[in-house]
């Protein structure tokens, strides 16, 4: 067995393994095949995430093949040659995952979702029979050895092919320690002995959720080794001065909205540079900034035009940046661009031309409740603040008579503290400096009573059936915004039986029995009353509502 240096993720693996073959070797409760699903859930976490880097790396490889094909080019082909290997095995080994689930539990389970297997959800965790039977099979002839092939395959293409350089035997060593397929040996006498295959090691007598974690490390294994030779093959792209031929220049602004008297700043610079040697810009204030002809070989020249008036900006020289610094005294769309000079390394002059604008405009707050004009009193007031032209996260508020939590970007929950008005300051920091923009004062109100109700009625003639039949007592707010829930927590119903008036409480919001034998008693034509009605809202507070006054019919 090959061990070069593992990284601590191969590390963390291995000791996974390890905890997982252990666990596998015991007569396994219910609660351990339910943690093997957890356990599987981190693995496909770590899967994504293996899968996002490496997709980076490929998109770093496209950006790269743009700016020097001829260069780039023989390295993006065997990176996608690796990545295209690497999926073939996780597509091969996911098949035979979702395989196991669906033979195991029918092709309905609920445990699988597109091609997503949900552990949790299920119910055949403990099923050995399948498992082995698809992976292994009678003769070890099924899915297992194909896999097992594919991924010796694979390592030896990635060994013995792709991570060549004499110096990068580490790199080598790593691959082979995460696509190791040799089974552990036991020593007989004087000779060493083959306990079983690699395919009986993950497959057999192992339960079916188990079978799925093991699978998923395998393909963790197979995507960490797909990732050191994608990054090896990446530094292999000279790193040289000017390895790319495409250069372009680049204008970053602090913003494109600027408000008056503020300060307009851009940088300026060649994307790719070669930070040895700065380039020299020039810039000037129109919108047409530069000139451009067609050379003889039908390539386009840039050149500063003649007719306008260029500033050069100052370089940076360990950056290769330049900052344009203009202040915004006047309101309205300003233009400007110009030219990058640079000397390339065969010494020819390399022009790039840029242009960009910008908007200077009045500071303009906003602070808009997004419920209504009003604050009110023991309930969360959502409102959105906002400064144009300015960053939500650069944007802060202060409040009197109340408090606030800032719940993401511009939106804000209001706590006013008592009936009367509340002002709402708002603050910008602009270029390290914290300005009051503006405020908007705001009226605070008490929440007014919600509305008593049975049946959805707050009164009238009702039956006497229908009114025995109800719950109880409601309490509803009526034309208003907030979603507001009040609960009735009492409330007495009184009628006229024999000539005497009955009165029956309740301590809650449903019907006593006493009270609904009550409204059975009562001849048609006789009135029923719910009152002292007693609510409960949002801030605690109790609310005495009106009666509600039902004839029967």
């Amino acid at each position: 067995m090959a061990h070069g240096k593992e990284t601590p993720r191969q590390k963390m693996i291995g000791m996974m393994y390890l905890v997982l073959m252990a666990l596998l070797a015991l007569n396994v409760s219910r609660e351990v095949l339910n943690a093997f699903s957890v356990l599987d859930n981190g693995l496909v976490n770590t899967i994504e995430t293996l899968a996002n880097t490496n997709n980076k790396v490929m998109k770093d490889f496209e950006t790269q093949f743009e700016l020097n094909k001829t260069k780039v080019g023989p390295w993006k082909d065997r990176a996608q040659e690796v990545k295209d290997k690497a999926q073939a095995i996780i597509d091969s080994i996911q098949n035979k995952k979702l395989e196991i689930v669906r033979k195991s539990e029918g092709k309905d389970t609920k445990a699988i979702v597109g091609r997503v297997i949900e552990g949790d959800k299920i119910e055949a965790k403990d099923n050995t029979d399948i498992p082995a039977f698809i992976m292994i099979g009678d003769a070890n002839d099924k899915a297992g050895k194909a896999i097992h092939k594919q991924i010796d395959d694979f390592r030896e293409f990635l060994v013995n092919q792709i991570v060549t350089d004499p110096n990068s035997e580490a790199i080598r060593e790593s691959i082979k320690t995460s696509l190791n397929t040799e089974v552990d040996k036991e020593e007989e006498g004087q000779r060493s002995i083959n306990t079983e295959s690699w395919e009986t090691e993950h497959f057999e007598h192992l339960p079916l959720s188990g079978v799925i974690a093991i699978m998923s490390g395998l393909q963790i294994s197979v995507s960490n080794a797909e990732a050191e030779a994608l990054k090896y093959l990446y530094k292999q792209i000279d790193a040289g001065s000017f390895k790319f031929n495409r250069l372009e220049a680049t204008v970053i602004p602090n913003s494109n909205y600027i408000i008056k008297g503020n300060e307009y700043r851009a940088d300026v610079f060649l994307a790719a540079s070669d930070t040895t040697a700065s380039p020299t810009i020039y810039v000037t204030d129109s919108q047409h900034p530069y000139d451009s002809i067609i050379d003889d070989n039908g390539a386009v020249i840039y050149k500063r035009n003649p007719n306008l008036k260029y500033d050069s900006i100052p370089v940076n020289k360990s950056t290769g940046k330049g900052m344009l610094k203009v202040n915004s005294g006047v309101l309205g769309m300003k233009y400007w661009g110009g030219i990058i000079q640079l000397t390339g390394p065969d010494g020819s002059t390399i022009v790039k031309p840029f242009k960009n604008s910008y908007l200077v405009a009045e500071g303009a707050v906003t602070v808009a409740p997004t419920k209504m004009n009003v604050f009110y009193l023991g309930v969360d007031n959502p409102v959105d603040v906002s400064v144009a032209g300015i960053q939500p996260d650069k944007v802060t508020i202060n409040i009197t008579n109340g408090s606030y939590v800032k719940t993401g970007g511009g939106s804000y929950i209001i706590h006013p503290k008592r009936p009367g008005n509340s002002m709402v300051m708002v603050y910008a920091n602009i270029e390290g400096s914290r300005r009051l923009m503006d405020s908007k004062e705001f009226r605070v109100k008490i929440v007014p009573d919600p509305v008593a109700k049975v049946n959805d009625q707050k009164g009238g003639t009702i039956s006497q059936g229908l009114l025995a039949a109800q719950i109880g007592v409601t309490a509803e707010m009526e034309n208003f915004d907030f979603d507001l829930k009040f609960t009735v927590t009492e409330f007495t119903v009184s009628a006229v039986l024999g000539g005497f008036v009955k009165d029956y409480p309740s301590k809650s919001n449903r019907f006593t029995t006493e009270q609904r034998n009550l409204i059975k008693s009562v001849t048609k034509g006789s009135n029923v009353y719910i009152q002292d009605i007693k609510a409960v809202g949002p801030d605690g507070a109790t609310r005495n509502l009106s009666t509600i006054n039902f004839r029967i019919n």
